[in-house]
């Protein structure tokens, strides 16, 4: 369990599904007071024809007032409640900073650190188990979900999770002595687009993608 008694394991990283809900209508309706060319240009999305449009895990999104539900540019269907949580969360807390670039662990996030050893548990732990040290096949898995080589320890991929919100995939490779490590990492300006329960939520979905295509 993570921040705000969010679930993080197995399937899913959500509250119970009426408080997770609930939040996210009241960030929507809260966006209803806001000005669409302020808010594209906090949050880094385009506005076009009144909309929205942004990427999501490179997946083009629009977003339309009044209701700001996330829907796939394509097909116009409303996205799952995980994203439209993240989206939500981000179009509410987006003040228009750039990116650090430079990488921070979880628990380095606003009270961060109460909840660290818990996301490791359904994060780093997780890939670790699924990965070990097969370095090779935790990268073609990474680039197959269109995440990019950095360096940084044994390996890392950076995916651009959310406009301004780029998340790094880390592996520290294991040895006689020490078991392989994985890690979640966020960019050190991340809190001024996704609170910590938010970040919760993106770690969880990185990790899941990834082990879904393992």
């Amino acid at each position: 369990v993570g921040p705000a008694g969010i679930k993080c394991g197995g399937t899913v990283a959500e509250r119970p599904l009426t408080g997770l809900a609930g939040r996210v209508q009241e960030l929507q309706a809260g966006l209803a007071r806001r000005e669409l060319p302020e808010l594209a240009h906090a949050c880094g999305a385009a506005l076009v024809d009144g909309r929205l449009q942004m990427k999501v895990w490179q997946m083009a999104v629009t977003i339309a007032a009044p209701d700001f539900v996330a829907r796939h540019a394509e097909t116009s269907e409303a996205l799952d409640s995980l994203t439209q949580a993240l989206v939500a969360y981000y179009l509410h807390t987006a003040d228009g900073i750039l990116p650090a670039d430079h990488w921070i662990a979880f628990t380095e996030l606003p009270d961060g650190r109460f909840y660290t050893q818990a996301f490791q548990g359904y994060t780093g732990r997780e890939l670790a188990q699924a990965f070990g040290n097969d370095v090779v096949r935790f990268g073609e898995t990474a680039v197959a979900l269109g995440g990019t080589a950095v360096p940084f320890a044994d390996a890392a991929y950076r995916f651009q999770a959310l406009p301004r919100v780029p998340v790094l995939a880390v592996c520290w490779q294991g040895d006689e002595d020490f078991s392989p490590s994985y890690k979640i990492l966020f960019d050190a300006h991340t809190p001024h687009y996704l609170p910590t329960d938010a970040c919760a939520i993106l770690g969880s979905m990185l990790t899941r993608r990834l082990l879904s295509r393992h």
